[in-house]
């Protein structure tokens, strides 16, 4: 995956749909990113890419068009730094809690390609939980802590892969031609932010506990988002045509639940009404 932060936003502008397996080469990388940045040529532009856009080869090419870039790449990459040999970057030590950071670093044996920026990073432990590998980062920006918060912005850009894809609206599985491709991430993209800003009004609401459950054991985050609220938020109320009957007369057996099932049918009207 590949994205690009422009005006302190970010989006993403590589999808993986090729006619074949495996990754993808310089030149179809090339060939993604070059209308992108024709089109925020007025604007200073930072590209992040995963492991798959690792290689030293588009890094050249980022830097002679002037355009600033962190690309993760593998812990077996072959570095020298300005004295000394080739190491590859697992020999560097990295522990979680470290920051690393070295200027003018030759990346791979390959030679031709100048020389960049290393960042490297591995969040601490926290609460018992450490991430199983920390990031390598070639990049030409000039510190440590630049990177990271570039980099880190990622995050949210995985979710908005994850949403567009299996945990929502399928857009891999479409299988569609570039044409209809278009227009299908033309009605994704309006869904999407209608979804993701009625979840937003019923987590302001703080109605979101009858559609999803809000914690689970050992996780610190949310366990969804505002999209996924937005999008399954009525799923929950469609079965109430059918049994509003039977729940009705449970309710008249059982006085003391009578404030939870009013509470329910509140939360119901103004998820379905605002």
């Amino acid at each position: 995956m590949i994205a690009v932060i422009w005006k302190k936003r970010s989006f993403p502008v590589y999808w993986q749909f090729l006619d074949k397996a495996g990754s993808s080469n310089i030149s179809e990388q090339i060939a993604v990113i070059r209308p992108v940045l024709k089109l925020l040529s007025r604007y200073q532009v930072v590209l992040i890419g995963d492991r798959e856009f690792r290689r030293v080869e588009l890094a050249y090419w980022l830097k002679q068009k002037k355009v600033f870039f962190a690309l993760r790449i593998k812990q077996d990459t072959y570095i020298r730094k300005s004295e000394g040999n080739y190491q590859q970057l697992s020999e560097l030590g990295l522990t979680p809690g470290m920051k690393l950071f070295h200027s003018g670093v030759n990346y791979t044996k390959k030679k031709g390609f100048g020389r960049f920026n290393l960042a490297a990073y591995w969040k601490r432990k926290y609460r018992g939980s450490c991430e199983k590998h920390g990031w390598f980062i070639l990049t030409n920006l000039s510190s440590i802590d630049e990177v990271i918060q570039v980099y880190q912005s990622r995050r949210g850009i995985e979710s908005l892969f994850k949403d567009c894809k299996t945990g929502g609206y399928n857009l891999e599985g479409t299988k569609a031609c570039i044409e209809r491709l278009n227009r299908l991430v033309l009605l994704i993209a309006m869904a999407y932010t209608i979804a993701s800003l009625k979840g937003d009004k019923t987590r302001c609401q703080r109605q979101q506990k009858y559609i999803c459950r809000l914690r689970e054991v050992a996780r610190s985050q949310r366990r969804h988002s505002n999209f996924w609220i937005g999008l399954y938020g009525l799923t929950w109320t469609i079965g109430w045509d059918f049994c509003q009957v039977t729940v009705a007369k449970f309710m008249r057996v059982n006085r003391s639940k009578i404030h939870y099932f009013q509470q329910g049918l509140k939360a119901m009207y103004l998820i379905k009404n605002y």
